[in-house]
């Protein structure tokens, strides 16, 4: 009889053993911790490995370090010069501390979500549209410093945060496109005054130039003929043929007048 006693106790641990043993080990990846309370009390972070704990005592909440990928969702913004924009975002952050996670903010995904949303909202808020689509990367970094520094406190840090599409009612679009427009006008109009300018400082310092040396200037009209004469059915007539012939008719108007006169 006793024997048999014996028997059933010993297939009854036998059974809670096998029954127990699988809820009694856990493990923890490289990049898992484990926040652990013992009847509700914290009694310390767990992993990574393989460790044991006591089923029904103690609980585990397990916590990953890895960094998340946080999508904002648009929100609406209305800027410093009163322009409305939609805007998005991405959140780039990670646990430094499971504890403070589990313990000192509930859902701390949600809840750092819900920071960068408001953020978002009241720093774009305070900034202008020209800020907005052209220093991206200092509103960025002054995002990014604020929602860590709240976050620093739930064991959270913030390594960076994008603004990622910002969207434009239609008439805001077409004003700013006549306004690059406008400006790529305004800089092909000084690049054409700046160059009108130094060609005639060129051309000023030329004239100097021939004036000084009256041969280099009769050296460049022959030159310039020369590159017209390449021209086929046109005839080139050079200031000082030119003189000559006017002499030549001059004369010849003389000599007939003269045989009129006898």
């Amino acid at each position: 009889m006793d024997l048999g006693l014996l028997e059933y106790a010993l297939i009854f641990i036998v059974a809670s053993v096998v029954l127990i043993l699988p809820a009694a080990i856990k493990i923890l990846r490289e990049y898992e911790r484990a926040v652990k309370f013992r009847l509700g009390r914290f009694v310390g972070i767990k992993g990574p490995g393989i460790f044991l704990i006591v089923p029904g005592l103690e609980k585990l909440v397990k916590v990953d370090l890895r960094t998340i990928t946080l999508d904002v969702p648009k929100q609406m913004v209305i800027t410093k010069d009163n322009v409305s924009v939609s805007v998005d975002a991405v959140v780039y952050m990670r646990v430094v501390k499971p504890s403070d996670a589990i313990m000192k903010v509930e859902h701390y995904i949600i809840a750092t979500s819900l920071l960068a949303q408001t953020t978002l909202r009241d720093i774009l808020g305070q900034s202008e549209l020209d800020e907005l689509l052209t220093k991206r990367d200092e509103l960025n970094t002054k995002l990014q410093k604020i929602i860590d520094e709240a976050t620093d406190a739930w064991g959270i840090k913030v390594s960076a945060v994008t603004v990622r599409d910002v969207s434009l009612p239609d008439e805001m679009l077409r004003a700013v496109a006549k306004q690059a427009e406008a400006e790529r006008e305004r800089r092909s109009r000084v690049i054409m005054a700046q160059g009108e300018s130094e060609a005639a400082e060129k051309m000023a310092e030329a004239a100097k130039l021939y004036q000084e040396n009256p041969s280099a200037i009769r050296l460049r009209e022959l030159q310039t003929l020369t590159e017209i004469a390449r021209e086929k059915n046109l005839i080139v007539v050079s200031p000082t043929q030119l003189g000559t012939q006017l002499g030549e008719v001059a004369g010849l108007t003389s000599a007939l007048r003269k045989a009129k006169g006898k």
